[in-house]
C-alpha cells in the first residue's frame, strides 16, 4: 500500500505542538525524562501500528528516522449544529502518535 494514503497529513494542534516539544522541555522533572520525540499523524482507519510506522519511515527516509512506537486513537464524530438548528456530524478519524528515536525530528534544521 501507499505510504501517503496510510498518513494522510500531520495533526496540528497546540497539544500536538506541546507533545513534540516534550523532548526539549526542561521546566520540571517528569517532563524532561520523556527523551524520546512524539509527532501526531491523521491516518487511515483500516491501518494498522505496523503499516503506520513503515509508512512514517519510508515517507520520511531521506532523514533516516526509526519509529520505535506507535499509539492510535480513533476520535469519533461530534453531532454539531449545521445553522437553523439542523443536525449533523463532524467526521470522524484516526490519529496515531509516533515516537521516533532520540535525537531524531521530522522538522527540517
Amino acid at each position: 500500500m501507499d505510504p501517503y494514503r496510510i498518513v494522510k497529513s500531520r495533526y496540528v494542534t497546540e497539544k500536538s505542538i506541546v507533545l513534540e516539544n516534550l523532548h526539549t522541555a526542561t521546566s520540571n522533572r517528569s517532563l524532561s525524562a520523556c527523551k524520546n520525540p512524539k509527532f501526531v499523524f491523521l491516518v487511515d482507519p483500516s491501518a494498522n501500528k505496523q503499516q503506520i510506522a513503515t509508512a512514517v519511515e519510508m515517507i520520511y527516509a531521506e532523514r533516516n528516522v526509526k519509529v520505535v512506537a506507535v499509539n492510535t486513537i480513533f476520535v469519533k464524530a461530534k453531532p454539531k449544529r449545521r445553522g437553523r438548528g439542523r443536525p449533523g456530524a463532524r467526521a470522524s478519524f484516526k490519529k496515531a502518535i509516533v515516537t521516533l528515536e532520540a535525537g531524531d525530528s521530522l522538522d527540517a534544521g
